[in-house]
């Protein structure tokens, strides 16, 4: 996906890589309200996994996603693999720990020249105070159920203030 025809997009022309190694569609989610979020199991905004995991919970059966990329460019919060696979995963042990049931891809760059083409995109959309680029980890991204970004929120808004843009796009319509 280039840059240049990042306008006329949707988070159906991407895909993410899953753990196991093979890719999704994110057209599988259309129709649906995702929150993207840039994830670290290490960072100290870790917390918010409960908090992500509360929305997830209470409006999945009304068409909600969370969405979680791990990412470690920042602090290095984030660990690419498990260096002993009998070992957990980072990603085994934060669903473990936080008791998280939403998909959690595997990890990512967010800027940069080996960013994801999601990441590029959704930066794309929505800028920043200082440019696009993703400061920290738990940047979170708001996708209508047309696949369109409707907001970017920084990593210090805690998840539960999020609430009246999700009810928001829950209750306007996809098509």
């Amino acid at each position: 996906m280039s840059a240049s025809s990042s306008g006329s997009c949707t988070l159906r022309d991407f895909h993410a890589t899953k753990v196991d190694g093979t890719k999704q569609p994110l057209g599988a989610y259309y129709g649906q309200v995702v929150l993207i979020v840039n994830t670290a199991s290490k960072c100290g905004l870790a917390t918010q996994f409960v908090a992500l995991q509360q929305l997830y919970d209470r409006y999945r059966d009304a068409g909600f996603i969370v969405l979680a990329f791990p990412c470690g460019q920042f602090g290095d919060q984030e660990e690419a693999k498990s260096e002993d696979d009998n070992v957990p995963t980072a990603i085994e042990e934060c669903r473990r720990r936080w008791g998280l049931t939403f998909p959690i891809f595997s990890p990512v760059d967010v800027n940069g020249d080996n960013a994801d083409p999601l990441f590029t995109w959704l930066r794309s959309q929505t800028g920043g105070i200082l440019g696009d680029a993703v400061k920290w980890n738990f940047t979170k991204f708001l996708v209508d159920r047309s696949g369109r970004v409707q907001g970017r929120y920084a990593p210090t808004t805690k998840p539960q203030l999020l609430l009246p843009d999700i009810e928001r796009e829950l209750a306007a319509s996809a098509y």
